[in-house]
């Protein structure tokens, strides 16, 4: 199994190698045909994996390689293989796989082609190191190459200016919450003296009742400061607030890359890196309060955001805020599983709707404005029927994969007794309704009602080629009956084993399982629940709003124009980034530039120095006149100084 699981991140690496450094002699069908297969033997692998762990198989925990031996501490690169790392092995590369395919008609004309297949087999290849990772120092390498390769990406248009702001504000937000993790990473090194995860998890006790002074005689726990830094990491990778703000421009990259980003990696890393440092997180009930209090505020401020978009792949992603914030909350509330749940069932339909967004895009000669469509139901039959999956998954429809996970998520929480878990719990149900509403509008407006595009788009609106509309079909797949055929493993079965720690009186789970009795259970007992009326409510609404009485939108957006003008802003995070990060930086670098630049470099040091000596060169010229009584005078003088300095200093 050591080879195998050596294999699984290399094959993509090697594709990713191929198509990048010789890509111009293989050719676009060879560059593509190398990735895909390198994506498809690790998504081969890692199902072997995933068989293996089932039927009972040993958990891997080894060393590959030693880099580097530093004292008593080691940099590693070693796997750990146990039931958390395959079922996100078999997701990553699943998702991705999907995704190879689907780029083959979607980029089909780009001329980085060959550079484009390159960067995403890249991207899997850091998101498999990632998640294998036994140690912080592998772990903090694939979380740092994922961020990298989305840079890439993003930007991958590198002609338009928008997409240059959006890659460059994705790595700069990143790298705030990197700082924290790093900082998290060299607390535990700090107190545990090892960088291994099993050592340190094992440890984990012993920071129990340590205190750091951050600011001089305040005392901190050092293990809440710990894993609060370890989930400021989380915050970045995963677009939590405040530093969300990267997600929606990462919209400015192909669609593509929307959906790996949004669905199996990256966003995701953030979800899997917390629910591994379960063993630390469950010593601090302070840190899981900060924990779910920010996961709920995402989950409901950036569905309300997602209510007034008009790009139909940024109300997708404004969806992908939302749901990360419930899987946030999931881990806040203990319910580590429930999180990882939603992010297995997440993956499929947000990659289905995204890449059914495409879909949309190609058929609309890439128009993105949602209000520019209508109608497209009898154009694009496929694209329809996969997106209505992939929106009733979303909005957790009974039955489909979505339901089975958010609901588990929104039970747990209503158990908790983490500090902070009622306000959670108003939150996420509210966002049950925005969720329904806003998916609902989109849908609404993109396939339904009138058709509010010109002649020649109606001329030319067809369905999508099969190497597109087919991952949307596979992928719809999974979107309806994953969440049936898993949540009583994943959930109630001890799946995960010793992969996730839960302390006794957190375990939030264990609890509804007491109440499960197999899924068509767990649909009926959702009638019981106010989070199936809410979603009912808000797709009701939608289609009354947007299809029956399209002025009622028109008359909120007056009505509450400032509640609308606000959601339009964001909130103010964007100017506000932009006005004090952004200006006062750029602000503070001119003043460095000028000050300390013009003036004192160049002004004082370096033509200062010139300007001293030019002074005093013309002084030494008025000296030589040519008659010896002058030079004689100089000599007379400086004789007298150099007497004068040697008698003091003796």
């Amino acid at each position: 199994m050591k080879t195998l699981y050596i294999l699984a991140p290399l094959a993509p690496l090697f594709g990713a190698i191929a198509a990048g450094f010789f890509g111009r002699k293989l050719g676009r069908v060879n560059s593509h045909r190398i990735t895909i297969a390198g994506v498809a033997i690790a998504f081969l692998l890692s199902l072997i994996a995933l068989v293996h762990s089932f039927s009972g198989g040993a958990v891997f925990n080894e060393t590959i390689y030693t880099w580097m031996v530093s004292g008593d501490i080691k940099f590693e690169v070693g796997f750990l293989v146990d039931r958390l790392t395959v079922v996100m092995m078999t997701v990553v590369t699943s998702v991705s796989l999907m995704v190879h395919i689907y780029t083959i008609g979607y980029m089909h004309d780009d001329p980085g082609y060959q550079r484009f297949f390159s960067y995403i087999s890249l991207f899997t290849f850091a998101m498999l190191m990632l998640v294998m990772a036994n140690n912080f120092m592998q772990l903090f390498f694939g979380w740092e190459a994922v961020g990298l390769v989305s840079y890439l990406l993003i930007g991958f248009w590198y002609k338009k200016p928008t997409a240059i702001f959006a890659n460059l504000k994705a790595f700069l937000v990143n790298r705030v919450g990197d700082f924290g993790f790093l900082l998290g990473i060299a607390a535990v090194l700090m107190y545990t003296g090892t960088l291994n995860y099993s050592e340190a998890f094992a440890a984990a006790d012993g920071m129990v009742g340590k205190t750091i002074e951050i600011i001089p005689g305040i005392a901190w726990s050092a293990l809440t400061v710990t894993c609060i830094c370890l989930f400021i990491g989380a915050m970045g990778k995963s677009a939590q607030i405040p530093l969300h703000v990267w997600l929606p421009d990462s919209m400015e990259g192909p669609t593509p890359i929307s959906a790996l980003i949004h669905a199996a990696t990256m966003v995701t890393a953030g979800i899997f890196m917390v629910a591994r440092m379960s063993p630390f997180f469950e010593l601090s009930t302070t840190a899981l309060t900060f924990v779910i209090i920010i996961g709920s505020l995402t989950a409901l401020l950036m569905g309300l955001i997602g209510i007034v978009q008009n790009d139909i792949k940024r109300v997708v992603a404004y969806s992908t805020l939302s749901q990360l914030g419930y899987m946030t909350v999931a881990l806040g509330a203990s319910a580590y599983s429930a999180a990882i749940f939603h992010l297995m069932t997440h993956a499929f339909f947000k990659a289905l709707l995204f890449l059914a967004a495409g879909s949309v895009i190609i058929g609309m000669h890439h128009e993105q404005d949602i209000r520019k469509m209508g109608g497209l139901k009898k154009y694009m039959p496929i694209t329809y029927w996969t997106s209505l999956i992939g929106t009733l998954a979303l909005i957790g429809f009974p039955g489909f994969s979505g339901y089975f996970s958010k609901d588990a998520i929104i039970e747990a929480v209503h158990y908790s007794h983490i500090p902070g878990a009622g306000f959670a719990y108003i939150c996420i149900l509210l966002g049950v309704f925005i969720t329904a509403f806003y998916s609902f509008r989109m849908f609404f407006l993109v396939f339904h009602g009138e058709e509010r595009f010109d002649d020649h788009t109606r001329e030319h609106l067809h369905e999508s080629p099969k190497v597109v509309t087919w991952p949307l079909i596979l992928l719809a797949i999974p979107s309806v009956i994953l969440g049936a055929l898993t949540i009583g493993a994943m959930l109630f079965g001890g799946f995960f084993g010793e992969a996730i720690y839960v302390a006794k009186d957190h375990d939030v789970v264990a609890k509804i399982g007491e109440h499960y009795h197999g899924p068509l259970s767990f649909v009926l007992h959702g009638f019981k629940t106010p989070a199936l009326y809410l979603a009912l409510a808000g797709a009701v609404s939608a289609w009354y709003i947007y299809l029956k009485n399209p002025s009622i939108a028109n008359w909120f957006a007056n009505k509450f124009g400032f509640v609308h003008r606000l959601l339009e802003n964001k909130y103010g995070f964007d100017d506000f980034n932009q006005k004090v990060f952004a200006g006062g930086g750029l602000a503070l670098a001119n003043k460095l530039w000028s000050v300390g630049d013009v003036k004192m470099i160049d002004g004082m040091m370096v033509n200062g120095t010139a300007n001293k000596i030019g002074f005093f060169s013309s002084l030494a010229r008025g000296k030589l006149t040519g008659y010896l009584y002058n030079y004689a005078f100089v000599m007379i003088a400086g004789l007298l100084a150099m007497l004068t300095i040697f008698f003091f200093t003796t």
